[in-house]
This record gives structure tokens, C-alpha cells and sequence, in this order.
């Protein structure tokens, strides 16, 4: 069973970091395309990042582009997501998923991830 663990989240202060991670088990992590995806309160989630399974290429919003980075460590089966210049509309709870077929390129639409992390909350104070 595909199994994704979020960590990393919690208050900071406008223009501070955070690295979440995520740990995935159950599946052959690098052959899979993982992303991110985030949930603010009253919206719909949204498409963070992504990377192939390789690593070699990687997504952004737009929103976030230039502030975070995505990476991953195959031998560790973790993804990360480091976020830099946070600011006050960056606050959510932030998922983790894997994409449904494998050597993928790291799509940014959720149905084509097939298991997601319970999530971790993010809050940026002003």
C-alpha cells in the first residue's frame, strides 16, 4: 500500500522559509513523477510544483514560481519542497501526491495522481 507522509509545515513570519518533505513508501518511488498541491481555506487546492521522476524537469505555479523549489532524493524516497519569501497568501494545508503511471513527466492536474499525503498546514503571518 502507497503510503505519503508530509512534514515541515508551521507558522512563520512573512519572508521567512520552510522545507516540507514527504516521505513515500509502497510504490517504486523513482519511476514516479511526484507533486504538490495546496488547499487554502474556502478555495479549491491548487497545482504548487511538480517533478519528473527522473528529477530533470520540474513545474511551478505561477504564483510561486522563482520563491519555491522542488527536489526529491530517490534513495531517501523523499520529495521536498523548499519555499522561500513566504507570504500571507502562501498560508494552506499543503499535500503531497504521486502520479498514477509511472516515467512520467510531473503533471499538474490532480486526477492524474492517484495517492496523497494527509496533508501539512502552512501559515504565513503578516
Amino acid at each position: 500500500q502507497v503510503q505519503l507522509v508530509e512534514s515541515g509545515g508551521g507558522l512563520v513570519q512573512a519572508g521567512g522559509s520552510l522545507r516540507l518533505s514527504c516521505a513515500a513508501s509502497g510504490r517504486t518511488f523513482s519511476s514516479y513523477a511526484m507533486g504538490w498541491f495546496r488547499q487554502a481555506p474556502g478555495k479549491e487546492r491548487e497545482f504548487v510544483a511538480a517533478i519528473s521522476w527522473s528529477g530533470g524537469s520540474t513545474y511551478y505555479a505561477d504564483s510561486v514560481k522563482g520563491r519555491f523549489t522542488i527536489s526529491r532524493d530517490n534513495a531517501k524516497n523523499t520529495v521536498y519542497l523548499q519555499m522561500n519569501s513566504l507570504k500571507p497568501e502562501d498560508t494552506a494545508v499543503y499535500y503531497c501526491a504521486v502520479e498514477s503511471t509511472p516515467y512520467g513527466k510531473g503533471p499538474q492536474r490532480e486526477y492524474e495522481y492517484d495517492y496523497w499525503g494527509q496533508g501539512t498546514q502552512v501559515t504565513v503571518s503578516s
